[in-house]
């Protein structure tokens, strides 16, 4: 009798065959696509697939050129679906939370992108704008783009989860969003720019959430503006909570403009504002 068969059946093989591993990148994506996955770290894919480094790299080049794969940082990989093979990439919302977690930052999307999810649709920013609480670059897959926004008491800010068609993400909740845009104004295209949105924005604002949000973790400024700016565009009912708790606070006068803008203008009493760029309104 052999060795194998003097074995009793119940005892583990000492020598178990490894389940076969995907022989090639293509074959190890298409097995990702089918479970629904369309994201994996470089990592990964050597475990998978037992091959150098360079392998691996030169593989995934060719799949690049071929708008299968795209790679929106260095060890990181999105599997592009063949509908999304002429844009090079699928949507950031796709991917966003598992590459935030592959860079093992906190976030939320925000400021013009969380206004378009909260129904400001008239003003879809060409790329996702992402804050989170480390400097970080720039990056791109395919056509998506995201543009990465500092803030450091990222944790205070008020979220929700938001579901994708691969899964979920974070999104600042209206309200703040709407403090948001004012902070980041000047990155945004000015506050001219950031009204129009607030006006679309409003009616998806609760005044209680918005003088809570601005009581965690906002500067008084940025609340004394964003306030100006909601009565501006006819959202005064929207404001009387965050004005009385404002009013508690006495702060000190603030210019409408920060930076090297005038300082002189027409004051406003109900927030402290110094009027020192003319807003136009839309009717």
């Amino acid at each position: 009798m052999t060795e194998k068969a003097n074995r009793r059946s119940d005892q583990p093989d000492p020598h178990p065959i490894a389940p076969h591993p995907a022989r090639t990148l293509p074959s190890f994506i298409d097995a990702l696509q089918a479970s629904g996955r369309y994201v994996f770290t470089r990592d990964e894919a050597l475990r998978a697939l037992g091959v150098s480094e360079v392998a691996l790299k030169l593989a995934a080049q060719r799949l690049a050129q071929k708008h299968r794969l795209a790679m929106p940082r260095r060890g990181f990989f999105v599997i592009v679906p063949l509908e999304y093979s002429i844009a090079g990439a699928p949507p950031a919302s796709w991917f966003v939370d598992d590459l935030m977690k592959y860079e093992q930052a906190h976030y939320y999307v925000g400021l013009l992108s969380a206004a378009a999810l909260h129904g400001a649709a008239h003003h879809q920013p060409q790329e996702t704008q992402v804050v989170t609480d480390r400097q970080m670059r720039p990056t791109t897959a395919g056509r998506s783009r995201l543009r990465f926004f500092i803030k450091r008491e990222l944790a205070q800010t008020p979220t929700e989860e938001l579901r994708t068609d691969t899964g979920t993400m974070r999104v600042s909740t209206p309200d703040a969003t709407a403090l948001d845009l004012v902070r980041y104004a000047q990155s945004l295209g000015g506050l001219g720019a950031v009204t129009a949105v607030l006006a679309e924005l409003a009616e998806r604002i609760d005044p209680q959430r918005l003088m809570r949000v601005a009581r965690a973790d906002v500067e008084l400024s940025i609340v004394q503006r964003t306030g100006y700016l909601l009565d501006r565009v006819g959202a005064r009912d929207k404001t009387t909570p965050l004005a009385d708790w404002l009013a508690t606070q006495r702060p000190r006068r603030a210019l409408l403009r920060a930076g090297s803008g005038p300082r002189r203008g027409v004051a406003d009493a109900r927030w402290g504002i110094l009027e020192n760029e003319r807003i136009e309104v839309e009717p």
